[in-house]
């Protein structure tokens, strides 16, 4: 099929899913469904749920918030519990699994109550190409992922936000702050936190595309090759920023910015490199 077949698709599904929760984090995808999903269901059958927890920046909670606004959907944010389950603190391979079963379950809860038929998600089909242990919470809790049943990628997902006007076509990809922290090492809301406001930094010096690793007493920092520049000349400032989040050492990691970093599988060994 081409994009516009697909696009087609994709609104015959949601079509025939009728009144919908749309887990909502105000990423390319999940606002390209939200947008979707409400032209052609209407404002009143469709909800956007935004999980709000401590993995959660406050700045991407601020932009989802504006970006239901524009989109003119109904919306609504509710705190998720993963950090009060032992198993998501403990942090390993299957970190993604307990997040997201804890996200669908608070958005099944909230479906039951207000008398929606359906929860949406927004993976793609890229993401499959990719390790997504959360892709078993999606299953087990039937939770429909649209863009991906439409055989939409990424790439075709951008375009057709550019087509639709909305603001998130070139938003740089995120993931939740957890993803900074390596396989094996406990989540707590103190590593959390450092690694929030060392991520805003950067982004305040006008560095979209930015993740601040946790190594313990070091923070890694990837950016786009092309924001060296903008990290050597702020470094002064970089240092005495990340010094008073609790970073003693502060590294730029030269090979730039990488999506799962922390979790690259060691060639050869078919075993996670928890610090790659």
């Amino acid at each position: 099929m081409n994009i516009e077949e697909k696009f087609s698709t994709l609104k015959t599904i949601l079509k025939d899913l009728q009144k919908i929760v749309v887990a909502f984090s105000g990423g390319v995808d999940s606002t390209f469904l939200l947008k979707v999903s409400v032209d052609v269901l209407g404002r009143s059958n469709v909800l956007a749920f935004i999980g709000r927890s401590p993995t959660c920046p406050e700045r991407e909670i601020k932009d989802a918030l504006k970006l239901s606004a524009l989109i003119g959907a109904e919306y609504l944010v509710a705190e998720t519990s993963e950090m009060d389950d032992p198993r998501f603190i403990e942090n390993n391979t299957s970190r993604c699994y307990f997040c997201k079963t804890h996200l669908f379950a608070k958005a099944q809860e909230i479906a039951g109550q207000k008398g929606f038929l359906n929860i949406v998600e927004g993976s793609n089909l890229d993401d499959m190409d990719d390790y997504r242990p959360g892709r078993k919470a999606c299953i087990e809790q039937n939770v429909k992922s649209p863009l991906l049943m439409a055989g939409l990628t990424k790439k075709e997902i951008r375009e057709l936000s550019g087509k639709l006007c909305l603001p998130t076509h070139d938003k740089p990809s995120f993931a939740c702050l957890s993803s900074r922290v390596p396989y094996g090492t406990s989540i707590d809301t103190t590593i959390l936190n450092k690694i929030e406001r060392s991520e805003d930094f950067l982004h305040s010096l006008g560095i979209g595309q930015a993740r601040v690793r946790y190594h313990g007493s070091v923070a890694r920092i990837e950016v786009l090759e092309e924001d060296f520049n903008a990290v050597l000349t702020n470094r002064m400032s970089i240092l005495e920023a990340l010094h008073q989040y609790g970073f003693p050492y502060v590294t730029l990691d030269l090979k730039g910015y990488q999506t799962g970093s922390m979790n690259i599988t060691e060639k050869g060994s078919g075993k996670m490199n928890p610090l790659a």
